[in-house]
């Protein structure tokens, strides 16, 4: 496991759920890298919480994908190989591409398109900061699934969030603004402004297609 700052002490209101939220800022910061040994006593004693609640917390980890079981059930933050998250991206592909012809179809496109701007800006406001940068793209990618107006649609997408996460963590930061620039995500706001359904659906294959090669060459 990687040299780390111990995590912040929780008290004992909602134990599981801020192990839990601790824990998944823990993997999704970087703080933890793919393939980091992730220990009961350590964490339990960084977290000042008994080593049946970290459990817990890992094995709900371990559903959102963020966590593995490796050598000998010993549980390890998630690595994705490049035939996985080429496959996790051709899944993204066809939810957001879904995402966004059925919003070219609904009266309330222009409402949609509206909001997929304001969080288009969002993306000027966090700067470089890396961290803030994953989590203005990733909203972004949300919020056109949310748009669509189909909760099963929306939890797809959610279920794949953990290895989302892994992808992108595992990757070297500076070479990710170019993916996860205003511009790119830009041109499908235009396309479903437009109400050109194969051209948006171009577009998200494309965008899809050029971050999976990104991150499965790392």
């Amino acid at each position: 496991m990687s040299a780390v700052e111990p995590l912040q002490s929780l008290d004992k209101s909602t134990l599981r759920e801020r192990a839990l939220g601790s824990l998944r800022v823990a993997i999704t910061s970087g703080r933890y890298r793919p393939g980091d040994h992730l220990g009961e006593v350590d964490l339990a004693t960084s977290l000042g919480i008994s080593r049946g609640t970290v459990r817990e917390a890992l094995r709900h980890l371990e559903q959102e994908g963020l966590v593995e079981a490796g050598p000998r059930g010993r549980l390890r933050v998630n690595s994705l190989t490049a035939e996985e998250i080429r496959g996790l991206y051709q899944v993204r592909a066809a939810l957001e591409g879904l995402a966004a012809t059925t919003i070219i179809r609904s009266p309330r496109r222009d409402e949609a398109v509206a909001a997929l701007r304001a969080a288009l800006a969002r993306f000027n406001r966090e700067g470089s900061d890396f961290n803030q940068r994953v989590e203005a793209d990733l909203q972004f990618h949300l919020l056109l699934c949310q748009l669509a107006e189909n909760p099963m649609l929306v939890e797809s997408w959610r279920h794949l969030e953990g290895r989302i996460r892994v992808a992108i963590m595992s990757h070297d930061a500076s070479q990710l603004p170019g993916i996860m620039s205003d511009d790119r995500h830009a041109t499908i706001v235009n396309a479903i402004e437009k109400g050109d359904a194969p051209t948006a659906l171009h577009v998200v294959e494309d965008h899809m297609a050029a971050a999976a090669e990104l991150y499965a060459a790392r």
